[in-house]
């Protein structure tokens, strides 16, 4: 058994991860913003335990807050799963500088500021491991995103220096790179599309798997690199997008 923190986890691949955490026995502590799902996560059934804390990511005093939770809660860490994203999508004109600077926070400031808090914990891990969800974003561009790209291509950057300093000390440091995941994450982009239907329909058909993800096809790949299976792996970009970025 181990404990599992999650930043981001109550919908999508995060409450994904969440259940197969638990499944195999694992404690989760879940950080997010929204309460309602966060408590209803908690409750679902799982052979380990789930507490959670309420708050918002763009707080630069959350990180620090939650960890020292998360050790109250459970005593120790053994994986912090960083998996928050803001998905914020305008024509460039209509951009504001606090969207940009909610975007910064939430995807790349957040992230730095869990693993330097986290840091000193996972060091008593026989196991430690920092997981970071970046995106196929950090490779590939598209239109009325500017915030989400530069930050998901930024978060592997700082994957591989963290990868660099942390790895000598056993705490492994990846990123998971999601390609086109059917989640409501993606809201925001589809309702910019001027033609929702046709933007869904080309973007599956340059899916070599012709489809989109799921979140729990994900969460599988999650698990895999906090575990000790994956005990050779730091400082990588791990892509799991049904060929999208391989055609």
């Amino acid at each position: 058994m181990v404990t599992i923190l999650i930043a981001g986890g109550a919908t999508g691949i995060g409450r994904a991860s969440m259940r197969a955490f638990r499944a195999q026995g694992d404690d989760v502590f879940l950080v997010d913003t929204n309460r309602v799902e966060a408590e209803a996560a908690c409750r679902e059934a799982g052979a380990g335990r789930a507490r959670a804390l309420v708050g918002d990511l763009r707080d630069p005093d959350l990180p620090k807050a939650a960890v020292a939770a998360a050790l109250d809660a459970f005593g120790a860490l053994d994986t912090v799963f960083v998996n928050a994203g803001l998905l914020h999508a305008a024509a460039l004109a209509d951009w504001t500088l606090a969207d940009w600077q909610a975007s910064l926070m939430v995807n790349l400031t957040a992230p730095f500021l869990f693993a330097q808090a986290a840091a000193p914990a996972l060091r008593g891990s026989t196991n430690p491991s920092l997981l970071f969800t970046s995106s196929t974003g950090a490779l590939r561009g598209h239109a009325g995103m500017p915030a989400y790209h530069a930050t998901k291509a930024g978060l592997v950057g700082l994957c591989r220096s963290l990868a660099d300093e942390l790895s000598p000390e056993g705490i492994r440091v990846n990123c998971l790179l999601p390609g086109w995941v059917d989640t409501p994450f993606n809201s925001p982009f589809w309702s910019h599309q001027s033609d929702q239907r046709a933007a869904e329909r080309d973007l599956v058909a340059g899916i070599p798997l012709r489809r989109q993800g799921t979140a729990e096809e994900l969460a599988t790949t999650v698990l895999f690199l906090a575990s000790p299976a994956a005990a050779y792996i730091t400082g990588a970009s791990l892509v799991v997008d049904g060929g999208y970025t391989a055609v």
